[in-house]
C-alpha cells in the first residue's frame, strides 16, 4: 500500500512538471525562417535597399546564422525595432536573435539576454555641424543633444555632462529616425550614437557630409554585440560559432572564392573548420560543414566588413579596431576544435 502511494505521488509530480520548451534551433528549423531584430535603417549596418532587400554588416551576421541552421542566407525575416522595443522583443521570443544594435554592458547581460561574439568595436561619438566650431567634448558647454531613448547613449550624455560640467540638454526621441531628422533640422546641436552609425547617417542623410564633424564622446571603446535570450545554451553556442566562423575564416585566409581550394588542406584545424574532419558540427547540432557553408555564402569577416562599411562601401570606414588581432585589431578567432 505504501509503495502504491509513493508511485501515485511520483506520477502526480511528473504530470505537474512543465513540458520542456522546444529549443530555438528546432523552432527555427520547423519554421524554416530565422527572425532577427533590425535597426530602423542604418545603411552599411542594417537597412533595406531600393528593392527592399536587407543589407549591412549586422544583416550579414544574421544571414550567417541562417546559413548554419537552414542552409539559406535568405531564410531570414528582419523586424525593425526601436531602442525600447529591441530587448523586450528578444526576451519574449518575438525575435530569435538581435544583431549589433546593442552595446555589451553588465546590466544588460545580467537581465535576460546573453551576448555572443562582438561583430563591431567602436567608440560612442558626437556629430556636430562644423560651423559651430566645436571639435571636442570639453567645449560642448550648454549644447543640446538628440538622443534615442532605450540606448546607452542616454547614460553617456549624463556621464559626460557631469564629468566635464557641461550642462548638456538631452532631447529624447523614441526612435532613431526621429532623432536624426531632428538633428539635421537644427533642433539639436549634436547627435550621439556609435561613431560607425554616425558615419552612416552623415553619408546618407546630410546634404553636405563634409559640413559635419564626428568626435569621441568618451575615451572608451564599446563591444557592439549580437545577443540572444537567456535559457538556451545550444542557441547561444550556434550564434557564437556562426559569427566566429566569419572571423576564423579570415585568419585562415579562407575567402568566398578560394575556400573550395582548401578542402584537401593538411592543416588539422582547417580540416575541422571545413567539416572534412568531423566533430564540430555535431557538437552544435548542425551539419559538419556549417562553417564552410557560411563562408561559401558570405565570405569571411573581412569581406563582409569591406563591402558593407569598408573601403568598398559608401562609408569607407577603415578596419582599425575591427581588424584581426594579428593586424593590430580586436577581432580574435577562437579555436575550431
Amino acid at each position: 500500500m505504501k509503495r502504491m502511494i509513493v508511485m501515485t505521488a511520483l506520477c502526480a509530480s511528473a504530470l505537474a512538471l512543465p513540458a520542456l520548451a522546444q529549443s530555438t534551433r528546432d523552432t527555427v528549423q520547423e519554421r524554416g525562417r530565422l527572425i532577427c531584430g533590425a535597426s530602423q535603417g542604418t545603411p552599411g549596418f542594417g537597412a533595406p535597399d531600393d528593392d527592399g532587400y536587407w543589407r549591412g554588416l549586422d544583416i550579414e551576421t544574421c544571414r550567417a546564422v541562417a546559413v548554419a541552421v537552414l542552409d539559406d542566407k535568405d531564410a531570414v525575416d528582419f523586424v525593425p525595432l526601436t531602442g525600447q522595443q529591441r530587448i523586450p522583443a528578444l526576451q519574449t521570443g518575438e525575435i530569435d536573435m538581435l544583431p549589433r544594435t546593442l552595446t555589451w554592458t553588465l546590466q544588460r547581460d545580467a537581465n535576460g539576454i546573453n551576448f555572443t561574439t562582438p561583430n563591431y568595436f567602436e567608440f560612442t561619438g558626437f556629430m556636430m555641424p562644423r560651423d559651430l566650431g566645436i571639435e571636442r567634448v570639453e567645449d560642448m558647454q550648454g549644447a543640446t543633444v538628440c538622443v534615442q531613448t532605450g540606448s546607452t547613449t542616454e547614460v553617456v550624455v549624463a556621464d559626460v555632462s557631469k564629468k566635464h560640467d557641461l550642462d548638456l540638454s538631452p532631447v529624447v526621441f523614441d526612435n532613431t529616425t526621429a532623432a536624426r531628422q531632428a538633428f539635421f533640422s537644427g533642433r539639436c546641436d549634436a547627435l550621439i550614437t556609435d561613431a560607425g552609425a554616425l558615419a552612416s547617417v552623415r553619408a546618407t542623410m546630410a546634404e553636405a557630409p563634409g559640413d559635419y564633424l564626428i568626435f569621441p564622446a568618451t575615451p572608451y571603446v564599446d563591444a557592439l554585440t549580437p545577443a540572444v535570450a537567456h535559457g538556451d545554451d545550444q542557441w547561444l553556442d550556434i550564434v557564437n560559432w556562426s559569427i566566429q566562423a566569419l572571423i576564423a575564416a579570415e585568419s585562415f585566409g579562407l575567402t568566398q572564392d578560394n575556400i573550395d581550394d582548401h578542402m584537401d588542406s593538411d592543416d588539422p584545424r582547417i580540416r575541422r573548420f571545413l567539416g572534412v574532419d568531423p566533430g564540430n558540427g555535431a557538437a552544435l547540432g548542425l551539419s559538419e560543414d556549417f562553417a564552410y557553408r557560411i563562408v561559401k555564402a558570405l565570405g569571411n569577416y573581412g569581406e563582409v566588413f569591406e563591402r558593407n562599411v569598408g573601403m568598398d562601401s559608401p562609408l569607407q570606414l577603415e578596419r582599425g579596431r575591427n581588424a584581426l588581432f594579428s593586424d593590430g585589431g580586436l577581432m580574435f578567432p577562437l579555436a575550431f576544435q
